[in-house]
């Protein structure tokens, strides 16, 4: 999702807030539901692959680690491409590489062929597909991006819901090769969302002063280049503390999913109930991710978000460690209701927190490098707890491991952020009203704060009617609009660089 926010309030095109935006989120629902659903319902098929190529659990859960480490890792690519092409085209082309992987796959002769066709080719189509998709959604609804949010993020669980019945209904009919070439087939249906992502076009009877402005499109381009990877994030305290909770997070937040329904084959319980067990999951986590939305919204909640991310981290790894001890049937469907909750929690809040603190400048660039860092995570979580599996034969250490490490993040971004980044805001508030000077620092945008400074030398509304008349007023009103026409020129690029495309 490196561009995410690529655009958002850089458009003089103002969000719809509906009309064609609701076909624009049902196309980011189908997609979202692909994208996140997808590496846990093909997990259904990792009996038969270990049986038809004799490899271990660890092997198989390649496949999913590299489908959300394509998913996760090609974020800035995906934004430059569509900062190239739009968001459409890339779209349709993601859904023919989403497809053509699954088709490739069917016809696979080793575990490597898997690795390749399904995990980075119909990866790599799923990520072209699901952060555009998210562009677009930013771009059409404003007022009501929260709502349109929560209801695109519950398309996770509903396709969970639906997909793992699914592959198991596939793999009984036609087996594993079948259901690879008809889930492929299925997958097609990302181009027909693709072209449901119409660009936001630019009233050309209300600007006039388009033509004039038309030529300068041209020279400034290049600006929204850096912004995909604007490494000055780095310095502030806040992300790297999200950073560091969030790497380590993924480590242990993806594995009970992939292996609830090993765990469940295990138990002797038959293939069809085991896979039940996703759907349970993912119902639950229908309802869990926009309530979750709501209350983060809340006025007295929402300054308090990362906190209540943490308390949902705490929860899930807690439920982790807890089904760590289930013996029986009863016990894992309990075990997918309480993960389902807490998993929706951490899903909803996620990126809201990332961009509580880099805020909406630097979101675009922050959400591509915190999914580059964490599609390290994400290659090295599965596999390691797979292997864990192959040693130990037991998966309570599979389970045990996955909450001792969602526990650890969820303690290093509640504390860190206690100790550190509470106190970085009180700082400078308490120097402006000790001096005048850091005042500029805060407000070099607006020329009213240039003004202020001078105020403290005599009263504070008289010396404001006294400097009105001077020649250092006059000199901010024309920086004035300078500023206003640079930030209109601005505006004014990023839209026509997405409606031309």
């Amino acid at each position: 999702m490196g561009g995410v926010a690529l655009d958002d309030g850089g458009c003089k095109v103002k969000a719809p807030d509906g009309g064609w935006g609701w076909a624009v989120l049902f196309g980011c629902f189908v997609i979202t539901g692909f994208s996140y659903a997808f590496p846990k319902a093909v997990s259904v098929f990792f009996k038969e692959l270990i049986r038809e190529f004799g490899v271990g659990y660890s092997d198989t859960a390649w496949i999913s680690s590299i489908l959300l480490a394509m998913l996760y890792g090609t974020g800035p690519l995906c934004s430059i491409l569509v900062n190239r092409f739009g968001c459409r085209p890339v779209m349709l082309v993601g859904g023919l590489f989403a497809s053509l992987g699954m088709i490739l796959a069917s016809f696979a002769t080793s575990i490597i062929h898997i690795y390749l066709c399904t995990g980075v080719i119909t990866g790599l189509g799923m990520a072209l597909n699901f952060q555009p998709s998210l562009i677009m959604l930013n771009r059409y609804f404003s007022e009501k991006r929260p709502l349109a949010n929560g209801l695109a993020a519950a398309g996770s669980p509903v396709a969970l819901c639906c997909l793992s019945p699914l592959g198991q209904v596939l793999q009984y009919e036609y087996g594993w090769r079948g259901g690879f070439l008809i889930l492929g087939g299925i997958l097609l249906n990302c181009c027909a969302c693709g072209a449901l992502m119409r660009p936001l076009v630019p009233p050309k009877s209300l600007e006039t002063p388009g033509i004039e402005k038309a030529p300068d499109d041209a020279d400034k381009n290049v600006k929204p280049k850096p912004k995909l990877l604007d490494f000055s994030v780095f310095r502030d305290r806040g992300f790297l503390i999200y950073t560091i909770a969030a790497s380590i997070m993924v480590l242990g937040l993806f594995v009970p999913p992939v292996f609830v329904v090993s765990y469940a084959k295990e138990l002797g319980n038959e293939d069809t109930k085991s896979a039940l067990l996703l759907s349970i999951l993912g119902f639950i986590d229908i309802f869990a991710r926009p309530t979750c939305g709501i209350i983060a919204g809340l006025q007295w909640v929402r300054p308090r978000c990362v906190y209540l991310f943490s308390f949902a981290l705490i929860f899930n790894g807690i439920t982790d460690l807890v089904g760590s001890l289930s013996k029986d049937y009863t016990s894992l469907v309990v075990f997918c209701i309480f993960f389902g909750i807490s998993y929706g929690m951490v899903g909803a809040l996620q990126f809201e927190v990332l961009m509580a603190v880099v805020g909406t400048e630097k979101f675009s660039s922050a959400i591509g490098l915190v999914l580059m860092l964490e599609a390290i995570a994400v290659l090295v979580g599965p596999p390691s707890a797979g292997r864990l599996l192959d040693h130990t034969k037991k998966y309570m250490f599979v389970f045990l491991l996955a909450g001792i490490e969602v526990v650890l993040s969820a303690l290093v971004l509640a504390i860190c952020n206690f100790l550190c980044i509470k106190k970085k805001p009180e700082a400078p508030d308490a120097a402006a009203v000790e001096s005048g000077e850091p005042v500029e620092e805060k407000n070099h945008s607006s020329p009213p704060a240039s003004e202020e400074p001078h105020t403290p030398n005599g009263n504070s509304e008289k010396p404001k009617t006294d400097l009105r008349p001077e020649n250092v007023t006059e000199e901010p009103t024309e920086e004035e609009t300078f500023l206003k026409e640079d930030d209109e020129e601005k505006k004014t690029i990023t839209c026509s660089a997405e409606s031309d495309l």
